[in-house]
């Protein structure tokens, strides 16, 4: 699977966390990129893509990433 591809998986994800279809990220996109990205809405989209791959994030894993991108680096380690 391609960065590409999880990026769009990942954007599909957020729209309906974030209930906005114009949201479109890249890998530079943060939390302060994003309107409601806040300590709740994170914790349903660390959950709703641990369901999407049947994966688990420890919270060290989680608790320095920066951007989307570095969030997609962690992703792709995880599932392959």
């Amino acid at each position: 699977m391609s960065k590409d591809i999880k990026i769009a998986d990942l954007q599909e994800i957020m729209i309906d966390i974030f209930d906005d279809e114009e949201l479109s990220i890249t890998p530079e996109t943060t939390a302060e990129d994003v309107d409601d990205w806040d300590s709740l809405t994170h914790i349903s989209l660390i959950i709703a893509i641990e369901k999407k791959w049947d994966i688990k994030f420890t919270h060290s894993e989680i608790s320095d990433l920066k951007n989307v991108g570095e969030f997609i680096d962690l992703l792709s380690k995880k599932i392959n």
